[in-house]
């Protein structure tokens, strides 16, 4: 597979031993401003890597030759810019946590809808360039710690990651949690720490016998749900549309009905005194 376009046009190298999976990348990503090369295994991906300047690399982790896992790590070692995404059907803590390390920029479980290809190579390409975002302080498969650069695009970068960590479940059930937990860290982000990527958010997965917690402590002063104005759950049932308004007045994104929503997906919301820091609890009903 070789789709040459403009000298302009960004790059993409997929790594992948399916030919059927790079025809679905030239079928899905085929536009004016891209040029699309394959490589059927890690070894011909990495020699076409270290060839040529790429703007984007998408690899499988099962290939001959050299699996995913070693090509991220010998590219990361090469250029560390060079945003990776990594896709596989066989999705385990343990590869998830050497791509956060080898700062992968996300993670694509197969299979995928070429709606989420499109968005993925998207965000990938207009990202800035990648930084240490994301340093996992503990990386045991019941307990993962991520430390967050406090900006929107490493949070969804680490959503991306943390929505894998339990393949195990039904699709619906996985995307309710991580929708949760994405309300959660984007609300911490954006006004516990204030969109400044000088500061960080800290995020933890436990995995329980019979239960799944997510916490998130940001660096913020913390907040009382008297204060929250902005947020649907603090206006009166009679005025239900008030904190619309008040989002405007301040400035912010549409919303303010995330916390409603995330009491609707969770078996429990716990917040500290101080509120800077929040507990999501969800029980199974049956043990890891």
């Amino acid at each position: 597979m070789d789709i040459t376009i403009a000298n302009s046009a960004k790059r993409i190298l997929v790594v992948d031993d399916d030919p059927d999976i790079q025809q679905l990348f030239v079928a899905a990503l085929k536009t004016e401003d891209l040029h699309i090369e394959g490589a059927c295994d890690g070894v011909e991906g990495l020699d076409k890597f270290t060839r040529a300047h790429w703007d984007l690399v998408i690899t499988d982790v099962m290939m001959p030759k050299m699996d995913g896992m070693e090509l991220l790590e010998r590219m990361h070692a090469l250029r560390t810019g060079t945003p990776v995404v990594v896709m596989t059907v066989d999705t385990t803590t343990d590869k998830i946590i050497t791509a956060v390390r080898e700062n992968a920029y996300c993670w694509l479980r197969k299979p995928f809808t070429t709606e989420d290809l499109r968005q993925v190579v998207d965000e990938a390409l207009n990202a800035a360039p990648l930084e240490e975002g994301i340093e996992v302080l503990s990386a045991s498969p019941r307990w993962l710690e991520f430390r967050l650069r406090c900006d929107m695009e490493t949070a969804q970068r680490a959503l991306r990651f943390l929505r894998e960590v339990e393949s195990g479940l039904q699709d619906s059930e996985r995307e309710r949690i991580s929708f949760a937990f994405r309300e959660i860290l984007f609300n911490a982000v954006e006004h516990g720490g204030g969109n400044n990527p000088d500061v960080y958010v800290t995020v933890t997965y436990m995995r329980a016998e019979r239960a799944i917690l997510f916490r998130v402590r940001d660096p913020g002063p913390g907040f009382s749900f008297q204060r929250l104005r902005h947020a649907a759950i603090s206006n009166p049932m009679e005025s239900p549309a008030e904190h619309a308004i008040t989002r405007e007045q301040m400035g912010l994104r549409p919303g303010g009905f995330g916390i409603l929503l995330v009491r609707q997906f969770v078996d429990e919301l716990l917040y500290n005194e101080q509120g800077n820091e929040a507990l999501l609890i969800k029980y199974l009903s049956s043990p890891a």
